[in-house]
């Protein structure tokens, strides 16, 4: 019987078992990636030089661009080393990728949270708006999302590496993932990683009581408005933020909480990539559609860019 002491590497899932769909799979994580990193790099720049984006929504949206860079970056470059290279070993990596993997989710759901009350302030409470969400409080917002996110996944990372391993070391993943390193771990073994997930799942639904809520009350305050176009321009300001946190929501609790009779490789390696890959990608895009002054702001950023060349 081995033990996680014994174990200086982890064999990964590998996306595909012929050299064509290894190589196929290589140029469509590359695509992604490539897709993801100019579309958050865009929004980061146009956030930062646009002094009339300076405002809370736009502040936390750089935050969630931040966020989807690193996670593309934690997972997608060893995918595509793997599919490349015809390899499924990672090493002292896959503390790394627990590490951030499970950072930059907690990240996004804090902010998609504090989005979501930056939307009910801004539609429900329009007189307070200055006050409650001051360049301070945002400051603050976002440093505390950063901050719990980092104590968050050092509590996992921790906890999870010092159990020990008695089923080998193959992870049924194309990634480092807490549920895929416990399936390898003593039969008692996991007991108290398996608290810290209940009590984020508990955590997470407070969460999502929160943002029900305020929905609710975006909801009955927009129909109070008389104006119908004025109860459009301020509901086509939540859609976006539906929309990601729709994605984020689905993809991740399915992939997760599924029944064991639907399981099945290729299935959990397709919702892995929605919830883990997609994402990061198709955020800016979602952001971007609806978003009249980011959209003006992007295009001013890449025309000047290209006039300097």
């Amino acid at each position: 019987m081995s033990n996680s002491s014994s174990i200086r590497h982890f064999l990964l899932l590998a996306l595909a078992d012929t050299r064509q769909l290894q190589l196929l799979h290589f140029c469509l994580l590359l695509g992604i990636s490539l897709a993801a990193l100019l579309a958050n790099g865009l929004i980061i720049s146009a956030v930062a030089c646009g002094h009339h984006l300076h405002t809370p929504m736009f502040f936390f949206l750089l935050n969630l661009a931040l966020r989807d860079l690193g996670s593309i970056c934690t997972t997608v470059p060893k995918a595509m080393h793997n599919s490349l290279w015809d390899t499924r070993n990672i090493y002292t990596g896959c503390v790394a990728q627990v590490f951030l993997t499970v950072f930059f989710i907690a990240a996004e759901f804090s902010f998609l949270t504090i989005m979501c009350y930056d939307r009910y302030v801004s539609i429900c409470k329009p007189l307070h708006y200055g006050t409650l969400l001051g360049s301070r409080a945002c400051a603050h917002m976002a440093a505390a999302a950063w901050a719990s996110a980092l104590l968050y996944s050092l509590l996992h990372t921790a906890n999870t590496f010092s159990l020990p391993l008695c089923h080998g070391n193959a992870l049924g993943q194309f990634f480092c993932e807490i549920p895929q390193i416990l399936k390898l771990s003593c039969s008692k073994s996991y007991l108290r990683e398996f608290g810290l997930l209940v009590f984020s799942i508990s955590l997470s639904f407070v969460f999502f009581v929160f943002i029900v809520f305020s929905y609710v009350q975006i909801v009955m305050a927009l129909l109070r408005i008389p104006s119908e176009q004025g109860r459009h321009k301020a509901f086509s300001t939540c859609l976006p933020h539906l929309a990601v946190l729709s994605l984020f929501l689905s993809t991740a609790t399915f992939a997760h909480l599924k029944p064991p009779s639907i399981s099945s490789p290729s299935l959990d390696l397709a919702l892995s990539v929605l919830y883990s890959v997609v994402p990061p990608a198709l955020n800016p895009l979602i952001y971007s559609l609806r978003n009249q002054e980011l959209k003006a702001a992007v295009w001013r950023l890449m025309t000047g860019w290209f006039q300097e060349h």
